[in-house]
């Protein structure tokens, strides 16, 4: 069950409380490079992304937001466009106020604010422009920029009792927990934050998220970040945002995914909707449960249907969302042999379960759980599409 934090609304994407659990996602391209920038945000959008992030990080990329926006309104694209700040974000709101009224939110890192003073005052900058715009703001702590002179009073304060890394998530929860302390005595309202606290070492990661979530009820946002290339950045992001996730911790998540060269930048969302669905928190498209194949399975038969029965169900996902809400929960089960085939067939909304071997196969469907035929002949596959059709429009056409 999904812990009970404050609502914040992030271009009317409600983040937080009993709301869905957000997907965000960033673009890499140069932000003042409007085409490739638009171009991106839309893959990323039609993938599934609610909300994405955009480096601002001088004034040419501060400019770029008004014609980025524009250019995406005329696609009808509303995506809310975060801006993303280091260093001298505070200079950049100021010095272009357009940029600063047209992002959604703001994305506050405390490590590189400055030092002392100007720390402090510079952040306040931040949280006075949110304030007076009406802005949200997500305070993202990152342990490759966190902040050093508070680093050093831990390691003073902790020196021969706890070990470095021990010592660091200390400092990482406190730069988190002051800040959005800060931002409430600046003025910024509860509904106003989000917080984050991002980390490349997975179990660091979910023991700092852990120790916020019992002090505040921001909205926090999930991160694995710099979590590599992969397969090993596929497995670590999944397992820490699903550790957590199923502990209710969590109100919006990001795959922080090194791409392959030539790959989608959206492949970091298809995660995230992979990952929700799997916890069945939220389902995006239509299921298939599908053996993988033993010594029992000779023939390669399944494996084809397999292949076949997913490529339409992915072709259609859209089709059938819009035209049949609710097919998203669809499951179907393509079995290879009677072992655990007539099971799994019958637990799914539609199942067929193959025999195990031979190319010539006769093969039972089973509806929700009861068996309503026997497939067989040179096209099973169209035979079996035929019958998913007929069940979606049946239970969700109505």
């Amino acid at each position: 069950m999904k812990t009970d934090t404050h609502v914040v609304n992030v271009g009317g994407i409600e983040i937080g409380g009993s709301n869905p659990i957000v997907i965000q996602s960033m673009t890499d391209t140069d932000t003042s490079d409007i085409i490739s920038t638009v171009s991106q945000i839309e893959e990323l959008y039609q993938a599934g992304s609610q909300i994405v992030r955009v480096t601002v990080n001088n004034s040419a990329a501060a400019k770029a937001i008004e014609e980025i926006k524009t250019r995406l309104s005329d696609k009808d694209i509303f995506v809310p466009i975060v801006g993303d700040f280091h260093f001298i974000g505070h200079k950049i709101l100021r010095n272009v106020p357009k940029c600063a009224e047209l992002l959604d939110k703001y994305r506050i890192n405390p490590g590189n604010l400055g030092k002392g003073n100007k720390k402090d005052a510079n952040f306040k900058t931040f949280i006075d422009i949110a304030k007076d715009l009406d802005k949200p703001v997500r305070i993202g702590v990152n342990a490759g920029s966190l902040d050093q002179e508070l680093l050093d009073i831990k390691m003073d304060e902790y020196s021969g009792n706890k070990t470095s890394q021990q010592i660091e998530s200390h400092a990482l929860v406190s730069s988190a927990l002051i800040s959005y302390d800060k931002a409430l005595d600046y003025g910024l309202k509860e509904n106003k934050i989000i917080v984050s606290c991002k980390v490349s070492r997975l179990n660091q990661m979910i023991e700092c998220y852990r120790e916020i979530s019992k002090s505040i009820q921001a909205p926090l946002h999930l991160g694995l970040t710099e979590a590599g290339l992969g397969i090993k950045s596929i497995v670590s992001t999944t397992a820490a945002l699903s550790i957590l996730l199923h502990e209710g911790i969590g109100d919006t998540i990001r795959s922080s995914l090194t791409p392959e060269l030539n790959s989608k930048r959206s492949a970091e969302v298809e995660l995230c909707k992979e990952i929700l669905q799997s916890l069945s928190i939220r389902n995006f498209k239509a299921e298939v449960t599908a053996c993988p194949g033993c010594g029992r399975t000779t023939s390669n038969y399944f494996r084809q249907l397999t292949g076949e029965i997913k490529h339409y169900l992915d072709k259609k996902n859209k089709e059938w969302i819009k035209n049949y809400p609710g097919s998203e929960n669809l499951k179907v089960a393509v079995m290879g042999c009677v072992v655990n085939g007539p099971g799994e067939s019958k637990a799914a909304n539609i199942g067929i379960s193959l025999p195990g071997s031979g190319e010539n196969p006769v093969a039972p469907v089973y509806i929700d759980g009861e068996k309503i035929k026997l497939l067989s002949g040179s096209n099973i596959a169209g035979d079996f599409i035929r019958l998913v059709d007929e069940y979606v429009l049946n239970k969700w056409g109505k």
